[in-house]
């Protein structure tokens, strides 16, 4: 989505990362969750500067490499890249086993059980100068400030995610979707 990657390309940080997740060539592999979504919800509140990343969470799919020891490595791989952040890196292949839900199919699958419709976005580099942004639910309820209720998960986590979180004391706007 062409709004998403115009905002990407004005933070250094965020491409920075996106360049050293690219370079690990992962399939299936994406930058989700807060990268993306508190980037827009910055740029719906206008906010000059933009809210610090509380961690990368790098997401993968490969059913062939369960291996939580891989994970470690990639995050200690990108750690050593980028010191500054606090990479967290996960097979979407195995965490339906984490979550009690069937297994997932691919990234993006993994992606529509995720609590908020929200946080259900993700992008990456695909080549030079190109990047894809994908997402569960579509974008229109990012980019009209909502958080809204994933029904395959309880309601009770969405409202403490949403209270633990503090983003509607971060970003005042946003509104929580009927």
């Amino acid at each position: 989505m062409k709004a998403i990657v115009d905002l990407i390309r004005k933070d250094p940080i965020r491409l920075e990362a996106l360049e050293c997740v690219y370079q690990l060539e992962l399939p299936q592999c994406y930058i989700a969750a807060g990268f993306v979504r508190n980037l827009v919800w910055d740029s719906l509140h206008h906010n000059v500067t933009l809210t610090p990343l509380n961690d990368i969470d790098v997401i993968f799919f490969d059913a062939d490499c369960l291996d939580s020891d891989y994970e470690k490595l990639l995050e200690l791989k990108l750690s050593e890249q980028m010191p500054q952040l606090n990479w967290q890196v996960k097979n979407q292949a195995k965490m339906h086993l984490q979550n009690g839900d069937n297994p997932y199919q691919s990234t993006l699958d993994a992606m529509s059980y995720w609590p908020e419709k929200e946080t259900a976005v993700a992008v990456r580099k695909v080549e030079n100068d190109r990047y894809e942004c994908i997402s569960a639910f579509g974008f229109e309820s990012l980019f009209q400030g909502f958080i809204t209720h994933n029904p395959k998960r309880a309601y009770g986590t969405f409202e403490n995610r949403v209270k633990s979180k503090g983003w509607l004391a971060m970003w005042p706007n946003l509104r929580i979707a009927p």
